[in-house]
């Protein structure tokens, strides 16, 4: 912590004790005004299918609920609010942040006890009674709030923890708000309709005041901050009812510009080095500049420009199947849910919106057909997307983003020849924690002709199995060099970095024949024999060669390890000197350095130690294959790998 974080967190402790001893805050809200003008940032729905709104609705209804790894999960056709749908553990209704909820035996595990309270199935009730105009997905609604109400009272038990939480279910409930029909809506006609609506507005402005009081700051202020601060703006705009509002919004909008440019290197890369995490950045500052639009609140002109920047990476990054590599912590995280239909891909979905925006039509390339959330989200504006350029050549993507780290390094692109290799030679991650980063320095990913082969595995889990946690955000489980089974960065607890690998960009270009990229990092400098790692990637665009060079300066014996995680969709086959990867009529060749007393297998699904896995989401693991090769070697060696494609 900074000398300036002591006191704040002195403070915040100062303020929970208070708390458990029952001296917290109780004001209720004032008395709202109905007549105050609203500004509606939810254009009206065109042509969508009611079909797939009305059966998500119709599982809601019965109490089936999608809960991270959960498919079509039983929570009830009342939902225990409190309990984790996944190990069966009801969390105490204690006070809300003195409430430890990192520790399993307490409450389980906190994202699945989270994610059915970030209301995201609401809205799913609100669109199927906006697009079909049935009562009873609005009573399920109203079912549902009046019950989480009573079960869940203000500041008190796991969902009253977090502010990021808090501020999620404000996006959510705005959205559902205004599908329907605001203050005037028909839900709140007759017996106890007035009631409920009073009791909903008090609940909003209960949590706009616990975000307000609970901002992640200092050594927290990640992606978190951003989601409070949008989650409270979208609220200033969406109840404008009480005089505060225009203080939420003011608030939220300098907080939106300032953590946009802090959090976001210029180049677009997200500083955290988690594209999950940056994709839900991006839906959450899209939200946030349509609802602002609507209101009259503009951003500067920086902090829009850093918004399209971050698209024009997630573009660049996106290989021609729409795979995008699994860099850094993924938790499956959705700030809203406005497509629950077959097919839906986030990714696409935000560079829709960022094409619409910002007038790209790049970014419409690479979205490709418009989805229904960018329909829900922009109306029938959705249909003048900018000029796909289909008689044009496409666009080269924008292959280096030296502020971030990260190198795209290929050729054919958007075609069934492209090779993409998307390779890390930036920081860790973020402030001082580097919460979401993984010991992944100058590790890469694969594809071939839009179809993943060497990959990035994942997360697969943040507060439980903590030995699953190490390794998937450990070095072994990215394609890099490991020295004596070590770690480039050391791992100090689930979201907490201690000594932390440096990287060093030697050398970057990038020409019609060749793609080259030269980089070292620091992080094996802390043995008592240091070693430096160098890699040297260079691409024959022509001879479709990958050559990578791995320097090691060093005096010493090192046990070293090269990884390849391959695909689960790639079989592998042996070869003289390597091996041959191939899926879906795409091969690719791998020949392994030669050395003395060197050795290569593949491991596949193993557990002691863990290797040969792959989480495609939060929660879910699967067994794939991982080549390894390993020497022992004494003093600087240079080793010598090539992929043919």
């Amino acid at each position: 912590m900074t000398p300036a974080e002591v006191p704040h967190r002195a403070w915040r402790a100062l303020a929970t004790q208070a708390g458990r001893l029952g001296l917290r805050d109780r004001a209720r809200a004032p008395q709202p005004d109905l007549g105050a003008a609203v500004a509606h940032w939810l254009p009206p729905p065109t042509d969508l299918d009611p079909a797939p709104y009305l059966a998500a609705a119709e599982r809601i209804a019965s109490g089936r609920l999608d809960v991270l790894a959960l498919g079509d999960c039983d929570v009830g056709e009342l939902p225990r609010w409190n309990r984790d749908p996944k190990t069966g553990i009801e969390a105490p209704l204690s006070f809300g942040t003195a409430l430890d909820y990192r520790d399993p035996r307490l409450v389980g595990d906190i994202k699945y006890l989270w994610e059915p309270n970030r209301h995201l199935h609401l809205v799913t009730l609100a669109q199927a009674w906006c697009l079909g105009g049935d009562r009873r997905y609005a009573a399920v609604l109203r079912r549902h709030l009046e019950s989480w109400f009573a079960a869940c009272p203000y500041r008190m038990g796991p969902n009253w923890t977090s502010a990021l939480e808090a501020a999620l279910r404000l996006i959510n409930w705005a959205i559902a708000w205004q599908l329907l029909g605001g203050a005037g809506s028909a839900l709140f006609d007759g017996s106890g309709g007035g009631a409920f609506r009073g009791r909903w507005l008090q609940s909003v402005h209960q949590h706009a005041r616990f975000v307000r009081g609970h901002f992640s700051l200092h050594s927290s202020a990640n992606n978190h901050l951003i989601g409070e601060a949008a989650g409270l703006l979208i609220a200033g705009v969406t109840w404008p009812c009480w005089p505060e509002a225009r203080d939420w919004r003011r608030q939220a909008a300098a907080i939106l510009a300032r953590e946009t440019l802090r959090q976001n290197a210029p180049d677009g890369v997200n500083r955290e080095q988690a594209v999950s995490y940056q994709q839900f950045g991006l839906d959450l500052l899209l939200l946030a500049l349509l609802a602002g639009r609507a209101a009259g609140i503009a951003f500067p002109q920086p902090v829009t420009e850093r918004i399209e920047a971050m698209c024009g990476y997630l573009a660049s990054i996106m290989d021609a199947g729409g795979n995008v590599p699994m860099i850094g912590d993924s938790d499956d995280g959705f700030a809203v849910r406005l497509a629950p239909v077959p097919g839906f891909c986030r990714f696409r979905s935000v560079l829709a919106a960022g094409a619409l925006l910002f007038g790209r039509g790049d970014l419409a390339l690479k979205a490709g057909p418009v989805d229904d959330k960018t329909r829900w989200l922009f109306g029938a504006a959705a249909d003048r997307v900018p000029p796909t350029l289909a008689a044009e050549p496409r666009p080269p993507p924008r292959q280096a983003f030296p502020d971030g780290g990260q190198y795209v390094l290929g050729c054919d692109f958007e075609s069934e020849r492209e090779i993409r290799m998307v390779a890390d030679a930036g920081p860790l991650g973020y402030l001082a924690i580097a919460a979401h980063g993984h010991a992944d320095a100058l590790s890469f990913t694969l594809s071939v002709g839009g179809r993943e082969v060497l990959i990035d595995p994942g997360t697969y889990t943040y507060h439980t199995e903590p030995a699953w946690r190490r390794y998937f955000r450990g070095t072994r489980a990215h394609n890099t060099l490991c020295v004596d089974g070590l770690d480039q960065s050391e791992q100090g607890g689930n979201f907490l970095w201690l000594r932390k690998a440096a990287t060093t960009l030697h050398q970057w270009r990038s020409g019609e024949d060749a793609d080259l990229l030269d980089a070292s990092h620091d992080g094996y400098a802390r043995l008592a024999d240091p070693v430096l790692h160098r890699r040297r990637i260079l691409l024959d665009k022509r001879a479709r060669r990958i050559r990578i060079d791995d320097l090691l300066q060093t005096s010493g014996a090192h046990e070293v390890a090269l990884h390849f995680h391959c695909s689960e969709a790639c079989a592998i086959e042996r070869l003289p000197g390597g091996f041959r990867l191939s899926r879906d009529g795409v091969a690719v060749e791998l020949r392994l350095p030669v050395l003395p007393g060197a050795r290569s297998e593949v491991r596949r699904g193993e557990t002691a130690p863990i290797l040969g896995w792959v989480s495609r989401r939060y929660g879910v693991k699967e067994p794939t294959h991982t080549i390894v090769w390993r020497a022992r070697i004494a003093g600087s060696c240079r080793l010598c790998c090539e992929l043919h494609a």
